[in-house]
């Protein structure tokens, strides 16, 4: 397996941006997220990424193709997005860092890339002095149609990282699911764990 991994911040993501919001554009339409997203909307969310100092991006290349990619930044960064789902939780926005979002490929999953983007979102927030890691994932009901039979979400995979869902830690988005003409508000359920 020819992949590399490498942590991008600053002008080393500036360089790669439309490519990770191409990225983000194929997996998401995907259940469970189904998003009908569009290069613009996409250019706007990384535009955080490249603004923030701490931030980082992981990218997974498989020779020059950028196959998958890996988002994390501290939360307070995105104070606006999610102070009130953290409102009584106990935890502070400041001591918190966000591992916003994985997007890989099908063809490349099973493979442990899943792991190391943790591995490598986490080794950065330690080295930011965060000891709190945090992202947070969609909720859809078991009966929703467009659901797919075979499908088999991650709280295991998350769980054995050590990662717990937060009790009350909702937020809530709008997108347009793919088929549909007008956005919809979705909760996302946050998961935390200690790092140290």
């Amino acid at each position: 397996m020819g992949l590399r991994l490498e942590s991008l911040r600053g002008a080393a993501l500036a360089q790669v941006l439309d490519d990770v919001a191409r990225l983000r554009i194929t997996v998401f339409r995907d259940w469970p997220y189904l998003y009908d997203g569009d290069l613009a909307y996409e250019r706007s969310y990384l535009q955080s990424y490249l603004d923030s100092d701490r931030s980082v991006v992981v990218g997974a290349w498989d020779g020059e193709r950028l196959v998958g990619a890996s988002t994390g930044a501290p939360l307070i960064d995105h104070a606006e997005d999610f102070a009130a789902a953290f409102e009584g939780t106990g935890l502070a926005l400041k001591d918190v860092f966000y591992c916003a979002e994985s997007v890989l490929l099908p063809e490349y999953r099973g493979m442990g890339l899943g792991h190391r983007f943790f591995d490598l979102r986490e080794a950065h927030a330690r080295n930011l002095g965060y000891v709190v890691s945090a992202f947070c994932s969609v909720q859809r009901p078991d009966n929703h149609p467009s659901r797919p039979p075979y499908y088999r979400d991650l709280n295991g995979f998350w769980r054995k990282r050590g990662y717990a869902p937060i009790p009350g830690a909702v937020a809530r988005f709008s997108w347009r699911d793919v088929g549909d003409a007008e956005e919809t508000r979705k909760p996302l359920q946050f998961w935390s764990r200690l790092l140290t």
